[in-house]
């Protein structure tokens, strides 16, 4: 418990200490954010407020994680790398999407075909190491089943069914990440829930753990290094909170693409690791719903030759436009995140419950 704890204070220290002086440096040089044409016009006087904050709070998760294991002189997981590994090279693209709008001085980055294929290579890297590196009982960090509170036996699916289904999640995760963040902590704040969501599952499952056979139940998690990752989800969650301190309206700093990609992929290696990728779509709700207002509009426009089914997309946006303040958008959908993540719990925790 205390390494978990120790991670989280890292972080947290990290990004709260550390995104000051980041701002620093990317205003003494001018790296600030391009505002899209079309948007709201409110979002246009934040034009040249800092971008690439993602870059700091990939740095703090490190740190924590890192740092954690250091302190109580304990060895680093598979499954853990595997999460920061995904996070860091989602984040490179992002990156490299924020260094691009610096650069041409434009709101648009990476071609969105180039970003899909890096995010794919990615993932691809990511799915086929985690269905590989078994323990001594034989499990791996993923596996080839689709699952809700733990793997579905009979929706197990063929190696390379399974590597494509991997990459699909973190592509969706990835991309609904990035599409929620439009809004001052909007993004910072409703991860942090979800993050602190999966902490509990993960706690939940190192303590009913498989490995640990003198007190494994029938309903114990056949999963690898729940405990490590617990703390990759409290790394992250303290760093999101030290970050939100910044990121909160009126922001002195946004996550930009480079933040956004890394959150959205430290979500999906949490519902892949965990057994929990159908659960994981209640417990990121609020990214799922994000995603579906851009893919129904565009549908809904094309479909209807020119017609909006939304005034604007991603659905936050959408708000804005009938006339919601920003704070107040963000504020309820900080509470449609937070009830979501409650509900996926909920819904982790009640197969164990019931019957006992």
């Amino acid at each position: 418990m205390l390494i978990i704890l120790t991670a989280g204070l890292i972080s947290l220290i990290v990004t709260l200490i550390g995104t000051r002086y980041w701002i620093l440096f990317l205003k003494r040089h001018a790296y600030g954010q391009f505002i899209r044409d079309d948007g709201p016009t409110a979002h246009h006087t934040k034009r040249g407020t800092p971008t690439m904050g993602g870059a700091i709070l990939i740095v703090a998760v490190v740190a924590g994680y890192l740092g954690s294991h250091i302190v109580f002189t304990r060895a680093l997981s598979v499954s853990g790398l595997l999460a920061l590994g995904l996070m860091v090279g989602l984040g490179a693209i992002g990156f490299a999407d924020d260094w691009i709008k610096i650069r041409h001085a434009r709101s648009l980055g990476l071609h969105a075909w180039a970003k899909l294929a890096l995010q794919s290579l990615v993932g691809a890297a990511f799915a086929v190491a985690a269905l590989h590196f078994p323990d001594d009982r034989g499990f791996t960090p993923a596996s080839a089943a689709i699952s809700f509170q733990r793997d579905i036996g009979w929706l197990t699916l063929p190696l390379v069914v399974a590597v494509i289904w991997i990459m699909f999640i973190i592509a969706s995760f990835s991309n609904g990440a990035n599409l929620t963040d439009g809004l001052d902590g909007l993004l910072t704040g409703s991860a942090a829930m979800v993050f602190v969501a999966y902490s509990i599952v993960n706690f939940w499952q190192a303590n009913q753990w498989c490995g640990t056979l003198s007190t494994a139940g029938p309903k114990c998690y056949d999963v690898r290094n729940p405990l490590d990752l617990a703390v990759v989800c409290v790394a992250v969650a303290g760093a999101l909170f030290g970050f939100l301190w910044w990121n909160a309206r009126p922001a002195k700093i946004f996550l930009g693409d480079t933040g956004s990609l890394a959150i959205g992929g430290g979500v999906a290696a949490m519902t892949i690791m965990t057994r929990t990728e159908l659960i994981g779509i209640v417990i990121g709700l609020l990214f799922v719903l994000e995603a579906v207002s851009v893919l129904l509009q565009v549908g809904y426009f094309k479909a209807t030759g020119g017609k909006r089914l939304f005034k604007m997309a991603p659905l936050h946006h959408h708000f804005e436009m009938v006339g919601w303040e920003e704070v107040t958008v963000v504020i309820r959908l900080w509470i449609v995140a937070g009830l979501a993540a409650a509900v996926g719990v909920g819904l982790f925790y009640g197969e164990w419950a019931v019957g006992q």
